[in-house]
């Protein structure tokens, strides 16, 4: 697997949290709520095309000898 991609979504939950508590403290919490979900969904769509790929594969060594 990728460790490269482990360490983005890590960086990426890492930063999302410090952004949350930060717009918390300034009371801000309609913004932070919308940073969450914005990093919730680059995770997603990272790990989409991950497991795309991995399908794509496992079709090809499966479906094509």
């Amino acid at each position: 697997m990728d460790t490269m991609l482990l360490f983005k979504i890590a960086g990426i939950g890492i930063a999302v949290a410090l952004l949350v508590s930060v717009l918390k403290q300034a009371g801000r919490d309609d913004i932070g709520q919308t940073v969450a979900l914005v990093g919730v969904l680059t995770v997603l769509l990272m790990t989409a095309q991950l497991l795309y790929r991995f399908f794509n594969v496992v079709n090809f060594t499966f479906l094509n000898h």
